[in-house]
């Protein structure tokens, strides 16, 4: 039996693509590479997009086709080839085009309230009116989806322009990636550094944040391979630094200001706050009781001139809002609401002013000689 071209297009044109219920030959999905050796035959499938659903039932149903309307000797099986242009990932520069300020929140050690701080300063400036996104880049140890109350939350997928992005979970307004949605919460985190920082890529180039005013990064304490991920994959526009007053937290601080600024990294730092400035009793609000030293951060920061953006009470109420999932700077006509909403309001005034007297910050690209 002699196989010419017409016969294969003649049995393809009997076969419908779910999506649009055209033939494929009308449809044009049928590649021009059509090859026959003999009984042997082979050709190309053409399909919107590389994942689509519909690809294996739609070749089954073409060898099918070949099989019963030509000969059930043609050798079809495993010759037909799906294709698909690629979908194509956002320059590596501009992995973020609907978000106007990056902010990197950092500490340079752990246990000085600056996952508070992050979430409480998101809230915040959603309360001013901006839309927010907070990624929880805190990869070892997640705290985000407990703070907003949605442990629970499993993001899931949907098609964008074409791709599969991870949709974040949103509550109080601010919308939320974190580690902490893909792992039990009751199981540590037992990552290599190159895990760690793949994961963090991941967070911030496959998720749909959208159109956003602030994007809020959560970093680990300290320095490490995550915040050198962080910077090579993003341009930072500025880093905060939460520290408490005492001499053992502003040395690290010291270190986490250092990091940024040097000639590598080169990211400019909005400023210092400084958590657990004081102790307040919720009966006595006028009284001040410095626990941990005072006015430490504004000392630092008058020494490294860099501006102290705001000092955060410690107030039961804080860590209360924490545990129950609902930040304190939801209400703020309370001491600690009020004192979120100042330091917002303060990032939004360094923000414009580093944007209008700095050039965007671009990306860390580093060689290896």
């Amino acid at each position: 039996m002699k196989i010419y071209p017409k016969l294969i297009m003649d049995a393809l044109a009997k076969v419908r693509y779910p999506g649009t219920g055209k033939d494929l030959v009308s449809a044009g999905m049928v590649e021009d590479d059509i090859r026959i050796e003999g009984m042997k035959v082979s050709f190309s499938i053409i399909f919107e997009k590389p994942n689509d659903p519909f690809i294996k039932s739609v070749i089954k149903a073409a060898e099918t086709a070949i099989l019963t309307y030509i000969s059930p000797d043609v050798e079809i099986k495993g010759n037909i080839r799906p294709i698909a242009p690629e979908l194509v990932r956002p320059d590596e520069d501009h992995l973020l085009p609907g978000v106007k300020n990056i902010i990197a929140i950092s500490s340079g050690k752990g246990g000085v309230g600056k996952s508070t701080v992050a979430a409480n300063l998101a809230v915040a400036l959603t309360g001013l009116g901006y839309n927010v996104g907070l990624l929880d880049a805190d990869i070892f140890g997640p705290s985000q989806p407990k703070m907003f109350n949605v442990e629970d939350a499993r993001p899931y997928m949907e098609e964008v322009n074409g791709r599969e992005l991870i949709q974040p979970a949103e509550n109080y307004g601010v919308k939320l990636l974190s580690i902490g949605f893909f792992v039990n919460k009751n199981d540590a985190v037992l990552w290599r550094g190159s895990m760690a920082s793949n994961a963090l890529k991941q967070l911030i180039r496959d998720a749909n944040w959208g159109e956003l005013d602030y994007f809020l990064i959560d970093l680990p304490p300290g320095t490490s391979d995550i915040h050198l991920t962080l910077v090579q994959t993003l341009g930072i526009t500025g880093a905060i630094v939460v520290s408490t007053p005492q001499e053992v937290a502003l040395a690290d601080a010291r270190k986490g200001i250092s990091m940024f600024t040097g000639d590598k990294i080169n990211v400019p730092v909005l400023g210092l706050i400084e958590n657990m400035a004081w102790f307040t009793p919720a009966e006595l609000p006028e009284n001040k009781y410095y626990i941990f030293g005072k006015e430490g951060c504004k000392r630092l920061a008058e020494e490294l001139d860099v501006p102290l953006l705001g000092q955060i009470p410690i107030v039961q109420s804080i860590c209360d809002g924490g545990d129950s999932g609902k930040p304190v700077a939801l209400n703020p006509d309370t001491i600690t609401g009020a004192a979120f909403r100042s330091l917002a309001e303060n990032v939004v005034i360094k923000i414009e002013e580093r944007n209008q007297s700095l050039d965007p910050t671009q990306r860390v690209i580093i060689t290896t000689k």
